[in-house]
Parts: C-alpha cells; sequence; structure tokens
C-alpha cells in the first residue's frame, strides 16, 4: 500500500539523510519550497509537516522549529511571533487571537480563546458621546479602543497544554529577528504609508515606523530592537512581566495617557484599561465547534467568535444542494444566499457566552439550517437585510423581526497554518484589528497595542432588535475569526484561515465549497476571485470576480455587487495528500503573496 510504503521509507529518509538534504539552499528539481531567489514560494507539497503564513522570514521560522523536532504548536506559536516583528500592522503580542489544534494522538480537536476583553470599567456606553456613536475612526485610534491583549496569553498556554519546546526557546528566533532585521517589502512599505498620518501623531510610533520622517524604503532593512527587549522579558518571564510586571503597567499607562504629540492636532480619548484588567486576563479553552459535511466533520471556532457558527450553519444549509452538479454561477448564488442569510442570524445571536445567551446548539441544527435553506430562490436574490429566524423555534421559511446590518470589523488579521510529522495540525488566526491596531505603540516596548473593542457595536444594530455584542466589563467583542480544521474518520483532510474582517466568514467558506464540492486543489481554491455576501444589499467582491463569465448569471439573479472591487482575504491552509505528503498553500498574490513551506520537499519515487 503506498501509503504505510511512505510513512516507513519517509522516517528512513529523515533517519538517515543529511541535514543538508533536509534544509535545501536551492530547491530539488520539481520540488515546491517556500522561497527561491526569486521568492516567497505560495504552494509546497511533501513530508514531516509544514508551514503557511502571509511571510517568508515567519515561515522558515516555524519550518525550523519542526525540522528540530517540535511539534505543530511549538511551530504555530513562532512563527506567530515572528509575525509580530515582520507583519506588526495585522498581529502582535499587543492583540489577540483564536487558536484551533488537532491532536492526532486523541483524534480530538481543541480550542483556546485568546480574545481580548474589556476592562472593568467599561459598560454600554463604551463609545457614545453625548449620547451617540463616536466616529468609528475617532474610536478607532484612542484609548477607548484597546482591549486586554491575549496573544502572549495563548503562546503560553496553548505551550503548556499541547507544546513540547520553552516559550523562551520559541520566541527566541523571532527576537533575533527583529534586533538584526528584515528586509522591506511592498506591502510593508504600504501599510506604513497609509498610516502615517496617524503614526506621525505618536512619537514612539512615528520614531519606530517614520524614521525620517518617511516610511521604510522598498529594500531596505528594518530594525526594531524595543521589540526584541520586550521578547526577551516576556521569554525569561513566561509573559508575566506583561500582565503583571513593568510592561503591563507600561500598556496601562500608554492606554490611559495615550503618548500624543500636542502640535499634531489629533484628538485621541483617553482609555479605561489598567493594571488590574491585565492581571485578571485569562484565556478559555473552549468546545469546538463541530457539523458533518459531505461525509467530514468540519470543526470550528465557537463564540464569542462567530466564525465557527456562521461557517457551521452555511455548510449546513448547502447539505442539501448539489453544489458539485450546478454550473458556476449557480453554485455562486447558493454561496452568497447561504452567507446572507447566516449573517441576519449571526447579528442576531452571537455575543460573548459569558454574557449573551447564544443558542450555539440550535444555530448549527440542521433543522434551522432547513427551515433557513427554504428561503433560497435558485433563481432570484433575496433582498438584504434579511430578518434573523429563530433557532430556538425554528419555522420553516420564517423571519422573526427586522434585519440588522452587519457592523464593520478591521480587515487586518493575519492567519498561520501548521502540521507536523505526527499528524498534529494547528489552525491559528490572531490580529490587533485595524491595520496598524490603535496606531499607538508603547513607549519603549516597540509594538502596537490593538483596537479589538470597536468590534463591540457600538449602539444596537437595529432598532427593536437585541444586540448582544454591546461592551460590557470584561467582556469580549464578536469576532468573526473562522480558523477551521477538517477531518475524515478522525483524521485531518484540510487546516484553513484567512484574515480579513467580517469577511473572513465568507472566505473560509468559499475555499472549503471549491476545495470540497468544486474539485478545485487547494491552491486554486485560495486563488479563486472571491466575493463577500453579509446581509448587505451589494455584496464585496474583487476585480477578478466582477470580470469572471459566471457574474453575468449573479446579476441576472438579482446579486447586487460593490462599486469599488478590493482583495478579500489572505488565506493559508494545509491539507492531507492521500499519498502521505502535506501540501501547503497560501496566497499567490493577496498582500503581496504568502508563503508556504514543507520540512522535507524532496520527490520520493512514487510522487514522480
Amino acid at each position: 500500500m503506498p501509503v504505510p510504503r511512505a510513512r516507513l521509507l519517509t522516517r528512513a529518509l529523515a533517519a538517515v539523510l543529511p541535514v543538508a538534504l533536509l534544509v535545501p539552499a536551492a530547491p530539488a528539481a520539481g520540488a515546491d519550497t517556500s522561497t527561491t531567489a526569486h521568492g516567497p514560494q505560495p504552494v509546497a507539497r511533501g513530508y514531516l509537516g509544514a508551514v503557511s503564513s502571509i511571510d517568508a522570514d515567519a515561515t522558515a521560522i516555524g519550518t525550523a522549529v519542526l525540522r528540530k523536532g517540535g511539534n505543530a504548536v511549538d511551530a504555530a506559536v513562532a512563527t506567530a511571533a515572528a509575525l509580530g516583528v515582520t507583519d506588526p500592522f495585522s498581529a502582535g503580542i499587543g492583540g489577540g487571537g483564536f487558536f484551533v489544534y488537532y491532536d492526532a494522538k486523541s483524534r480530538t480537536v481543541r480550542t483556546l480563546d485568546g480574545r481580548e476583553t474589556a476592562p472593568a470599567a467599561a459598560d454600554e456606553s463604551l463609545f457614545l458621546e453625548n449620547g451617540s456613536p463616536l466616529p468609528f475612526w475617532e474610536a478607532v485610534t484612542s484609548g477607548l479602543s484597546v482591549g486586554v491583549p491575549g496573544t502572549p496569553a495563548t503562546w503560553r498556554d496553548a505551550l503548556k497544554a499541547w507544546g513540547s519546546r520553552p516559550l523562551a526557546a520559541l520566541m527566541r528566533p523571532a527576537e533575533r529577528l527583529a534586533r538584526s532585521g528584515f528586509t522591506v517589502d511592498e506591502t510593508f512599505h504600504r501599510q506604513v504609508a497609509s498610516n502615517a498620518e496617524r503614526f506621525s501623531a505618536f512619537p514612539a510610533s512615528r520614531d519606530l515606523f517614520l524614521p525620517g520622517g518617511a516610511p521604510p524604503e522598498v529594500g531596505s532593512t528594518f530594525t526594531n530592537p524595543e521589540l526584541a527587549d520586550t521578547y526577551a522579558r516576556l521569554a525569561a518571564t513566561g509573559t508575566a512581566d506583561l500582565y503583571n510586571g513593568e510592561v503591563a503597567a507600561d500598556i496601562a499607562d500608554t492606554v490611559q495617557d495615550p503618548p500624543v504629540d500636542p502640535d499634531a492636532g489629533l484628538t485621541v480619548r483617553p482609555g479605561k484599561l489598567t493594571v488590574e484588567d491585565l492581571a485578571g486576563y485569562r484565556t478559555a479553552e473552549r468546545e469546538p465547534t463541530h457539523v458533518r459535511y459531505r461525509g467530514l466533520d468540519v470543526y470550528g471556532m465557537p463564540a464569542p467568535s462567530s466564525g465557527g457558527l456562521t461557517v457551521g450553519q452555511a455548510l449546513n444549509m448547502l447539505e442539501t444542494k448539489d453544489l458539485a452538479g450546478m454550473d458556476e454561477s449557480a453554485y455562486l448564488h447558493h454561496f452568497l444566499e447561504s452567507t446572507r442569510i447566516a449573517f441576519a442570524d449571526r447579528n442576531r445571536w452571537i455575543g460573548d457566552p459569558a454574557y449573551s445567551d447564544v443558542p450555539s446548539a440550535e444555530l448549527l441544527s440542521q433543522e434551522f439550517a432547513d427551515s433557513r435553506a427554504c428561503l433560497i430562490d435558485p433563481d432570484s436574490a433575496l433582498t438584504s437585510p434579511v430578518a434573523p429566524g429563530d433557532p430556538r423555534s425554528p419555522q420553516p421559511c420564517a423571519q422573526a423581526a427586522p434585519g440588522a446590518p452587519t457592523p464593520y470589523e478591521g480587515e487586518h488579521t493575519t492567519h498561520v497554518t501548521t502540521a507536523d510529522k505526527w499528524g498534529n495540525v494547528v489552525a491559528y488566526t490572531l490580529t490587533i484589528e485595524q491595520e496598524g491596531g490603535s496606531g499607538i505603540v508603547v513607549p519603549g516596548r516597540g509594538f502596537l497595542l490593538n483596537n479589538e473593542l470597536t468590534d463591540f457595536s457600538f449602539a444596537p444594530s437595529a432598532s427593536g432588535v437585541p444586540d448582544p455584542n454591546l461592551p460590557a466589563a470584561g467582556k469580549r467583542p464578536r469576532s468573526s475569526m473562522a480558523p477551521t480544521i477538517v477531518l475524515r474518520h478522525g483524521k485531518p483532510v484540510l487546516a484553513v484561515g484567512s484574515p480579513g474582517g467580517a469577511s473572513i466568514i465568507t472566505t473560509v467558506l468559499q475555499v472549503l465549497l471549491g476545495r470540497l464540492d468544486r474539485d478545485l486543489t487547494l491552491p486554486e481554491a485560495v486563488a479563486a476571485p472571491r466575493a463577500s455576501q453579509r446581509n448587505s444589499p451589494t455584496a464585496q467582491v474583487e476585480r477578478a470576480f466582477l470580470e469572471q463569465p459566471a457574474t453575468a448569471g449573479l446579476i441576472e439573479r438579482g446579486q447586487r455587487f460593490a462599486d469599488t472591487p478590493s482583495e478579500i482575504g489572505a488565506v493559508t491552509a494545509v491539507e492531507r495528500l492521500r499519498d502521505g505528503r502535506w501540501l501547503a498553500a497560501a496566497e499567490p498574490e493577496r498582500r503581496g503573496g504568502g508563503s508556504a513551506s514543507v520540512v522535507l520537499p524532496v520527490r520520493l519515487p512514487w510522487d514522480r
């Protein structure tokens, strides 16, 4: 049998091959690698583990951890720490995220909630001023938007539960990267340039990201010695310094008295986060969401993330549809309608389960999905906003209340996907929310603070409709992050995730449908043109989506699209191939292209 043979020979090769073959400086003929002389590569196939991220340096660091015997959890933490250096505008120790882990030994999926929390002084009026909601961007660039960071605690607790290496060892490569520097690419340069006005208002942000008053030039070397020192402190204390020590005090001081240049002409409201809020932060291990789809088990992140519940509900609605047998236009119509309806229910029912009675089991029941799927007309689009259904008392095709629009969420998150030689898999989405978060670098510490609290509804989304996502003391704002792992008979098929705010949900769903229903390869599913319908009158779409032939049929059905197409998501994923190899896939173009890598990218005789 080819798979057992592959496993036996791969183990033998790993034991006897020289290290030079395991760390190829130049790609072997026909092999996929994460980097070549031409830059990062979005696809890799091979053995002994895989890493996919948006950045070549981060992927290389994670792959090196696997190569030295670390597991998928170790590699995910090391990769995420490196992304805090090279992609600081999307993620870092000033933010939070959701960690989904498949344990090969027990064949179980576990999750860790590292979402930020509101300070104890927060209430429903957090973003109200004189009775009216603050302008969104004024709220973003303020101390009010900063939640207690959960990322360092996520790394610590994930390693304690499932890792095999100490945090200090896994942060060391990222610390070295921050100290020695990396090459600025076009994406990094653009992200600084697009935030230059607000970065310049904060001396610490200006000094770090605008040396000489301008964004770092493409091709220059960017260093962050203050972040390197902070990483060293956190590694030495097991993150305690960020929650109970000097770094915690600096975070609280920065939030309560934002260090803004008085000549900048920018109003920056102080926040309410205290050292007591930081000391009281805890991650939460939660039961994953789970649905059956086409005979597969699909696991995701539960509330306060809406990702697993909304992706799961949409899959349940589409379970009875022959997506594989439809033409492209009919398939895309069903995809768009499923998310239009699922977002109506998400907006009404999902929030932090410690504060809201989230009907998770009912939202994922096939009975409820069927009662909502009957709203899908194969020939005509629904009109948004669609009203939510009642998952506790499902009535076929019923709409229980007025529909509520989907609030805006920041789009500049990042995602890491890893797998190891034992078959363990991690899908980990982490963020500081908006591109550049709050815009505020903690003086002397080298990292940006999040603006995650703007994921709360500033006021009820619709008059007369209960909103489970209003601010409260200690509450976690609703998220759309959707790290997802798919199993067949208890073994991994694929894992996937993406940034993109609320479009994360539609992006992950579209990749899953492309791979599982439309017979696309994983790289093809990742690269396909995207659309995101979130119960809005128009769907967000990319230019390539508008230009494809199938779109004409969608317009005939009444689908409407935004006039200003933009890039949607930045997927990273891994798949277990039937011959025993791992396939790692990242974006070929979005965000400048991602980076995929495997530990052993050589072709064995049966692969030719």
